[in-house]
């Protein structure tokens, strides 16, 4: 997460993972004062709708936009239900909240699972550990029935955190993966995958369409695909790495010149990053031919040119996807325009990017667990 690191959870054996392929970037680093994200979040209540709607077997859940950081939505654990703002998250595999025993600072802050008030609760004798870039989990494995929406997934393991470390300034409760099994471990089923197997969802798709500046309109949907949210026919892009959604991505250019992925490269597809990320030498020559330049842990352009930046297009499976200046600068509270590029720490003997939400508003996205690919279509 941002951001989001992959998650990685084993069972069975108490483990440490490590996926450096994800970054917390915290609502510190773009806006100022201590208390400018509570001020924020007090000043725009979430006045969503917490109840989905359904329509013709499909469960849509209203997300709620922080300002364009990242999106967050609402699930229930236990019996009766208990609430949680969660991250839906395509690069890691499993879902966790805080438990009523974590005693850790960041803790204090969020809602916490009271498991002793769930009548559908049981527990396990598997610890995990859940390393970030940003911060690290320890916590148990557990089970009890999980809500989105209308949708139920009953018995459905996850994480409950005992201790936290890093992680300030975020406002969610908890982490869901959206993203294969075995991101996680053997045995330990991710929630969409319990409601596939479970005869939950019409069909075994999910989908994003992610809104930009405003905090309402945007939406996960599970079993289907609401049409009025694109323009023009899915494109469909076969996945290079089952087990995750990894893409092939043709080049990267500007101004009808190739600036990245000259050779091909891989792309994640990733809801829990809020950026465009990438190998730290190809990211620094973007900002240099954006004019953008350091400014504390920014890269900052005047904002008075960025309705003349150049777009930076994407070409997936010959089909070029163009992201233009407005939407890959972002402004601060302080009023300072940032790009969006970041570079990753991705060992890796591929070029690889990372695919964020800058990416993903401006082009709605279907991940197809049962044909192996993702759809992408212009936004409406």
């Amino acid at each position: 997460m941002k951001w989001l690191v992959l998650l990685g959870l084993v069972a069975f054996s108490e483990c440490i993972v490590k996926i450096p392929l994800r970054r917390v970037k915290t609502m510190r680093n773009t806006v100022s004062g201590k208390n400018m994200l509570n001020n924020f979040l007090k000043e725009h209540a979430y006045r969503l709708s917490q109840i989905s709607f359904r329509g013709s077997n499909l469960t849509t859940l209203p997300l709620r936009n922080i300002m364009d950081m990242l999106h967050m939505g609402t699930i229930t654990i236990g019996t009766p239900p208990q609430e949680f703002q969660v991250v839906f998250d395509t690069g890691s595999s499993l879902l966790w909240v805080p438990s009523v025993s974590c005693k850790s600072s960041t803790c204090s802050t969020r809602r916490r699972f009271r498991h002793l008030l769930s009548s559908t609760f049981r527990s396990t004798n598997v610890n995990c550990r859940i390393t970030y870039e940003s911060g690290r989990i320890k916590g148990k494995v557990v089970h009890d029935t999980v809500r989105i929406g209308d949708l139920v997934s009953t018995d459905q393991l996850f994480g409950l955190s005992i201790e936290e470390y890093g992680f300030q300034g975020l406002p969610f409760d908890g982490i869901l993966g959206l993203n294969y099994p075995n991101i996680s471990c053997p045995g330990v089923i991710p929630v969409f995958d319990n409601l596939m197997k479970q005869g939950a969802v019409a069909e075994p798709v999910f989908a994003f369409y992610l809104n930009k500046s405003k905090q309402e309109g945007s939406v996960v949907m599970f079993g289907g695909v609401d049409q009025r949210y694109y323009e023009g026919e899915l494109n469909w892009i076969p996945l290079i790495k089952l087990g995750s959604w990894t893409i092939h991505m043709d080049r990267i250019s500007m101004r009808r010149e190739v600036i990245a992925c000259s050779d091909g490269c891989e792309a994640i597809v990733d809801t829990g990053t809020s950026a465009i990320r990438g190998p730290r030498r190809l990211i620094n020559n973007i900002q240099k031919l954006i004019g953008a330049k350091p400014r504390g842990s920014q890269y900052c352009v005047s904002c008075s040119a960025v309705n003349t930046l150049p777009s930076i297009i994407f070409t997936i499976n010959s089909i070029s996807y163009t992201v233009p200046g407005r939407a890959y600068i972002l402004k601060d509270s302080r009023g300072r325009c940032y790009s969006t590029f970041k570079e990753h720490t991705v060992s890796s003997s591929t070029e690889t990017w990372i695919l964020g939400d800058v990416f993903l508003r401006m082009y709605f996205t279907v991940f197809d667990r049962g044909n192996d690919r993702i759809g992408l279509a212009r936004a409406v």
